[in-house]
């Protein structure tokens, strides 16, 4: 019985063993280097048959500092000069029917925000989404939204019956003005 246990306790000392030197082995995942080098102390032991004395020789060294990707990488990049028209129009080009969906908005009493970016984009969704025969629940939906997000960037605030009334606005000049062939 004794020579049995001691069969296990061997065999569970050499598998802790192998376990602990593989977790050792395997580490983090993590290659990355971080902070200021750091130095290194190394002790070389030397034996002289002679004699059985032993001497230790300590080494300071320290790596090159470089980046992690420098070596790897070629020359850096000069910059390049940016272009006299950077960084392209500042307005967009709003078309005869843009203008024309836009001046039907005016004569209903809507003033569409800035430029009338946002307004003229709706009228393209609103088109498009009939066109493709989107249900007009879904159209009103999103052109509702639209509203909110155009009043948000007027810097106004309208409530969601306003918003419906408006987006119904929308609809009707863009099938009036904007989906035209």
């Amino acid at each position: 019985m004794t020579r049995n246990s001691l069969t296990r306790t061997l065999s569970l000392g050499v598998f802790a063993v192998a376990a602990s030197a593989m977790l050792v082995a395997c580490g983090s995942d993590d290659s990355t280097a971080t902070g200021a080098p750091t130095s290194t102390t190394s002790a070389a032991q030397t034996t002289t048959e002679a004699s059985s004395t032993t001497s230790a020789a300590e080494t300071t060294t320290a790596a090159p500092t470089t980046s992690p990707g420098e070596a790897a990488t070629a020359p850096p990049e000069q910059p390049q000069p940016v272009p006299d028209d950077f960084p392209g129009p500042t307005e967009s080009q709003i078309d005869d029917r843009g203008t024309s969906f836009l001046d039907e908005l005016k004569k209903q009493g809507i003033t569409p925000a800035g430029n009338g970016d946002i307004a003229v984009s709706t009228a393209n969704y609103i088109c498009a989404a009939q066109a493709q025969g989107v249900a007009a629940e879904e159209i009103s939906t999103f052109v509702t939204a639209n509203v909110g997000v155009e009043a948000s960037a007027a810097g106004t605030q309208v409530s969601e019956t306003q918003a419906q009334q408006t987006a119904q606005t929308y609809i009707a000049a863009a099938q009036a003005t904007y989906c035209r062939p």
